[in-house]
């Protein structure tokens, strides 16, 4: 796997990351490893619409509420 970023950095705790799986199959090339070891996997395409997605603040709502609590 190709390592593309891992999020976060600051720490020593096992950021999540974010692979390009070249030998795997299309619908499953992009993995994101969190800090327990646990993946995700999808497509590139699926990458595409999550990203668009929080840049269009689809996700605000929840960062805010998670921020506030």
């Amino acid at each position: 796997m190709r390592h593309i970023v891992t999020f976060c950095g600051q720490c020593n705790c096992g950021c999540p990351e974010l692979f390009v799986d070249d030998a795997a199959a299309p619908e499953q090339r992009i993995v994101i490893t969190d800090d327990f070891g646990q993946r995700i996997r999808m497509s590139v395409g699926q990458l595409s619409d999550l990203v668009d997605d929080v840049r269009r603040g689809v996700l605000d709502e929840v960062l805010t509420a998670a921020r506030q609590a």
